[in-house]
């Protein structure tokens, strides 16, 4: 139908870390922009989509749906996200496109490592490539969730929720060589505790390029739902500590 066009224009942006992470597709073209995140995320944000568009000679009004990262992530980028999101929508009477921040991260992994994407690529005739996606989730703890990728077609899927662990246990299923392909923050937020893998990238990011692709993916699939109900995605409640438990967890 005309409104699953092959050839969309799509914004696409991710707060749930400490980087604002953009992304323009328009005439297939990929346009991607990072800026500072944190507290500055809602004044980064705005101004960095509209230079996307200004930038390649377009126009807000051609764009036909936002994506934007639902989490896990930073509580306050969370909301961040979700909220401009559903403004710019509603503004401009468009659908979104909520994207998991944890697959972004896998398909970041894939798009920055030919070495993952020829192991995936030789898995047609054995299990497939199980790829742990390590978010540092502070307070010594890190969001944890894996995907398969299903055989020849280079496709992740969710196989369980996203968890919170603790680092005795994330370094207690490395040790024990129940996760072995990892990609995330918390690689490098945590490096004692993540020794032992065959495969790791720290760098993987919930970048504008890993968004994009997600965001093209669900608009083909028609997963584009009504701003009103766009949802950030928590795993955890808590988002602070006490001061007895951040002394604690120092002394770690």
């Amino acid at each position: 139908s005309s409104s699953r066009l092959s050839k969309p224009c799509l914004l696409a942006l991710d707060t749930a870390t400490e980087t604002v992470h953009l992304g323009l597709i328009a005439n297939e073209n990929k346009h991607v922009s990072t800026f500072h995140g944190g507290a500055r995320a809602t004044a980064t944000a705005l101004p960095g989509l509209h230079a996307l568009l200004t930038e390649n000679g377009l126009a807000w009004t051609h764009v036909q749906a936002i994506a934007f990262g639902q989490g896990p992530g930073a509580f306050t980028g969370l909301r961040t996200a979700c909220a401009l999101a559903q403004g710019l929508a509603l503004g401009l009477n468009i659908p979104v496109l909520p994207l998991n921040t944890m697959m972004a991260v896998a398909e970041s992994a894939r798009l920055r490592s030919a070495d993952l994407v020829l192991q995936m690529q030789n898995t047609k005739s054995q299990a497939p490539i199980k790829l742990w996606v390590l978010q540092d989730a502070r307070m010594h703890q890190a969001y944890i969730w894996y995907e398969i990728v299903d055989n020849g077609k280079r496709e992740w899927r969710v196989q369980e929720p996203v968890a919170l662990w603790d680092l005795a246990t994330l370094q207690d299923h490395i040790a024990s060589g129940y996760v072995q392909y990892a990609a995330g923050s918390a690689l490098a937020a945590y490096p004692e505790h993540t020794k032992g893998l065959s495969y790791a990238d720290p760098l993987a990011c919930p970048e504008g390029s890993a968004l994009l692709a997600l965001a093209l993916t669900a608009w083909q699939n028609n997963a584009c739902v009504d701003a009103a109900n766009a949802l950030p995605v928590y795993v955890r409640d808590k988002v602070a500590q006490t001061t007895q438990e951040r002394q604690q967890a120092n002394a770690y």
